[in-house]
């Protein structure tokens, strides 16, 4: 971890220490628009990057397999997931590097890739080797018994 988001980390587990049932409210509505601050972070973020690639945005969704209404709204921060494979199906079809793939997780708010991980592991492998094509991708998880992104028909990943 991070000396930084260590830092942070442990500042707000001291807070939370000192903190009574009275500051839990405040602390939980801060965190709310702290997240929500990374949502429109993360959307803005991969505007941009479908923008410098030369995409349209309904491109990307289709590729993704998400119906093209949810990706609008999950870009504007209307629209939430907890579903990490569908951020990383949005960072495959938008042709994202490893770094913008890791930073697009981390604005989301989610878990960056772990080597150790065997399934992160491949997501790792055809970021570096451009393999974005997510059916080639699932049937790369597959071979390797482990579970596919999505079935392809169109999804919203909620």
């Amino acid at each position: 971890m991070d000396k930084k988001k260590e830092s942070t980390t442990d500042r707000l587990e001291e807070i939370l220490e000192q903190s009574g049932a009275d500051k839990l409210t405040e602390y939980l509505t801060q965190e709310k628009v702290n997240s929500a601050d990374r949502e429109d972070l993360f959307g803005e973020y991969v505007k941009s990057v479908i923008r410098e690639k030369g995409f349209k945005q309904k491109d990307v969704f289709l590729r993704a397999g998400i119906d093209e209404k949810s990706g609008y709204k999950y870009l504007s921060g209307e629209k939430h997931t907890s579903n990490r494979d569908l951020i990383i199906r949005i960072c495959l079809a938008t042709h994202m590097t490893l770094k913008e793939s890791e930073r697009a997780l981390k604005l989301y708010g989610l878990s960056p890739l772990y080597a150790r991980l065997e399934r992160d592991a491949v997501f790792i492998i055809a970021f570096n080797r451009r393999i974005y094509d997510i059916d080639e991708v699932n049937e790369i998880l597959k071979s390797h018994g482990l579970e596919a992104l999505y079935e392809p028909k169109m999804q919203d990943g909620n």
